[in-house]
């Protein structure tokens, strides 16, 4: 592994401990294809710490599609920006004071706040100023993951917003992902491995889902297959000096006994169904230079040469090999030509 993919492997590692001071704001961007729904899954089980989820879409407590080990569930819907604030801003407290031990303060004690759909406090509140609020959530020890689902489409913004008169308001998504400080968005891996398989051949890539465009199609084949195939995820980390470090992973389905991602991680370069195409080059210069019969280079044909074949090929007299030598009749690099019986000489022309 190179010193690059080495660093890129280890930022997605700290990054997915959630830590503050590596990564405060992780936005994750899934898809009808590939849902987060299992991804979060195996983030939360990997963090230390306490872990608040406020979800717009279902009041229930836990909620039945949240199978993950959570701390404190807060349902936002129905509820203003500055009392779902004070109620994430109490939960904060109060799960690190009833969590307190002799070793760890409460200053110690981290916290992650997962907010799904994070677009809906833009849309359903388009004069809030995000930046300043979501900063207001953040604190030393506490960090946000906020999941966003790109296929579903944004309602309108309310028509007396200042916002919504200025064409020039960048959209719900595109305003997350420019305050993200990691952005990961997540692939199903059969799918991105047929689209890689179409570009090996030249083919048009094949389309999937909604991207189909065709009537009642929702969902690829191939779609939200991490539970048995795993997932390609594209990182996008920010550093502090604005540098943006980018790689693409393969992570491994999830293993019933491991708590949060295994070793299985990898780039997705380092795959084997992604490795380079064999179009047997090395095996070709091989047989040229030696191996006879043995050097196909993976081909349905022979593309060495045999002893027999080499000594015949050096036997050979080049055309015009007599005119490169002074003594053979040519003088040095002229060319001698015989005319043939067909051949219409023109004496106008200049001498051959």
């Amino acid at each position: 592994m190179s010193p690059h993919n080495q660093t890129s492997l280890l930022l997605l590692q700290k990054t997915l401990k959630f830590h503050p001071s590596t990564s405060p704001f992780t936005l994750v961007l899934d898809s009808v294809e590939q849902s987060a729904a299992g991804f979060v899954k195996e983030c939360v089980a990997g963090v230390k710490g306490d872990i608040i989820y406020i979800s717009y879409t279902s009041n229930k407590t836990p909620p039945s599609n949240i199978d993950m080990d959570i701390d404190t569930f807060i349902p936002a819907r129905r509820k203003t920006p500055e009392a779902l604030k004070r109620e994430i801003i109490s939960a904060c407290s109060s799960s690190s004071s009833t969590k307190q031990t002799n070793e760890q303060t409460i200053a110690g004690r981290r916290t992650l706040l997962i907010i799904s759909p994070v677009t809906t406090l833009l849309t359903r509140h388009p004069t809030l100023n995000i930046s300043s609020y979501l900063l207001s959530l953040l604190s030393p020890t506490t960090s946000l993951l906020g999941i966003h689902h790109q296929d579903i489409p944004l309602p309108t913004a309310a028509a007396d917003a200042p916002s919504s008169s200025s064409p020039y308001h960048p959209s719900p998504q595109t305003l997350l992902t420019y305050l993200a400080t990691t952005i990961l968005t997540l692939h199903a891996f059969p799918q991105a491995l047929a689209r890689k398989t179409a570009s090996d051949r030249s083919a048009r890539e094949p389309l999937f889902g909604l991207a189909e465009n065709r009537p009642g199609v929702i969902a690829g084949m191939g779609g939200n297959a991490y539970a048995r195939a795993g997932m390609v995820l594209e990182m996008e980390h920010r550093r502090k000096s604005g540098r943006a470090v980018r790689a693409t992973f393969f992570m491994p389905p999830p293993a019933p006994d491991a708590a949060g991602f295994g070793g299985g991680v990898r780039l997705l370069e380092e795959h084997p169904l992604f490795g380079a195409p064999d179009v047997g080059g090395e095996k070709e210069g091989k047989g040229e230079e030696g191996e006879g019969e043995e050097g196909g280079g993976g081909t349905t044909f022979e593309l060495g040469l045999t002893e027999k074949q080499r000594e015949a090929r050096e036997g050979v007299v080049l055309p015009y090999f007599d005119a490169q030598k002074k003594e053979g009749g040519g003088e040095g690099g002229r060319i001698l030509y015989q005319m043939g019986t067909e051949d219409d000489f023109d004496e106008e022309e200049d001498e051959i």
